[in-house]
């Protein structure tokens, strides 16, 4: 069991979360200002008094897991096997503010097929291990200190679980992860799908396309309005998670807002999340203490001490959903890789894995069929 926590610990946060030192209204309605009082009200009443942590508890210590030590370094992955011995090894990445449980039900898809309507043939082994700083992977001691995560990542496939070639798939954090891990070892990884891209490290401004050059307006229209977040975790994450590792309710507050303005969900948040699915999120940041060590990666990319992706060569999916936080045209994407897959999903955002597993699972299988 990975997950024990205890009855003073459960205590603790209900108590907390009872207590709540609510701030004063503001003369706004709904998410206009950030986290919805209403809905927050009543998700932390809810939290503090009905949901049943202990049955999560239980479900999550039900899951295939595994720890592996990487030179030192603690790590913890889901190991979903294949329903055919050939099954193709993938590692699957996810991105802030989620947790591997956010990629249970995209893993199950991958690995049986023939239980959801598919084929055998297109099984996969699937490995979803959690982040540094995330879950139960403990963050590196150093900011400096090697491995970078693309490099655990390949010692975990390639050293530790003897996958000659491997797939990998990302979005957001994962995404950047899954690149670095590309390019660092083209002769194991036979293919990337991604949900998200990395920006050329240099170009030249008279060479963009109109529809480049919109996409970049784009972008930056998303920062000012929903890069605040970013901005403070690249720069001061410290003072930030005194207050969010210190109450529930910020805790809460500061993911939820983003699980509604990042996903398909047309400002309906229970319309893609329940609220059990919300709070076990939560939970699994709160009780493992990472809220502060799941900023890291924001931090460490702004100070350049994360290597930039300069050229990824083996085959590239690109994945995007509609509501997710950014839509770059094809011809940007080419610009870093070799690009021989180019979807836009009828549906979707940013937490595409838990929002349509299934049409996320679909493009996957139909780009990996050429790399088996």
């Amino acid at each position: 069991m990975m997950l024990a926590v205890t009855d003073a610990e459960l205590d603790d946060l209900r108590s907390r979360l009872r207590n709540t030192r609510w701030p004063t209204p503001w003369p706004v309605h709904g998410w206009e200002a950030g986290a919805d009082p209403g809905e927050l009200r009543r998700l932390v009443s809810y939290w503090a008094t009905d949901y049943d942590w202990r049955t999560h508890q239980a479900d999550i210590n039900a899951l295939p897991s595994h720890f592996a030590d990487i030179d030192g370094t603690p790590v913890h992955y889901l190991r979903f096997e294949g329903e055919r011995p050939d099954s193709l090894p993938i590692v699957l990445t996810n991105g802030w503010p989620s947790s591997f449980l956010e990629l249970t039900t995209l893993a199950r898809r991958l690995a049986s097929p023939s239980q959801y309507g598919g084929d055998a043939a297109d099984a996969f082994t699937v490995i979803v291990p959690s982040l540094p700083g995330f879950a139960f992977s403990p963050q590196r001691p150093s900011l400096t200190e090697p491995p970078q995560t693309h490099e655990i990542w390949h010692q975990l496939m390639h050293n530790e679980l003897n996958f000659d070639r491997y797939g990998a798939h990302g979005g957001d954090l994962g995404a950047g992860i899954t690149s670095r891990l590309a390019e660092a070892h083209p002769e194991a990884v036979v293919g990337i799908h991604l949900m998200a891209v990395a920006s050329p490290v240099t170009y030249d401004p008279d060479s963009l396309t109109a529809e480049e050059r919109a996409y970049l307006d784009a972008v930056a229209a998303w920062s000012a309005d929903e890069g605040g977040y970013q901005h403070e975790q690249s720069t001061r994450p410290l003072t930030l998670s005194y207050g969010l590792a210190d109450s529930p309710t910020g805790l809460l507050a500061w993911i939820v807002e983003k699980y509604r303005a990042w996903s398909d969900c047309s400002g309906d948040l229970s319309s893609r999340f329940s609220d059990d699915f919300l709070l076990t999120q939560a939970s699994l940041y709160w009780f493992t203490q990472t809220i502060s060590t799941s900023m890291r990666p924001y931090y460490e990319y702004a100070r350049q001490l994360t290597r930039r992706v300069e050229r990824v060569e083996v085959p590239t999916a690109v994945a995007l959903f509609p509501a997710d936080l950014s839509q770059p045209p094809r011809s940007w994407c080419e610009r870093t890789y070799n690009v021989t897959s180019y979807h836009v999903l009828p549906r979707g955002g940013h937490f595409a894995a838990h929002e349509e597993p299934e049409l996320l699972a679909r493009d996957l299988t139909q780009f990996f069929r050429a790399h088996r």
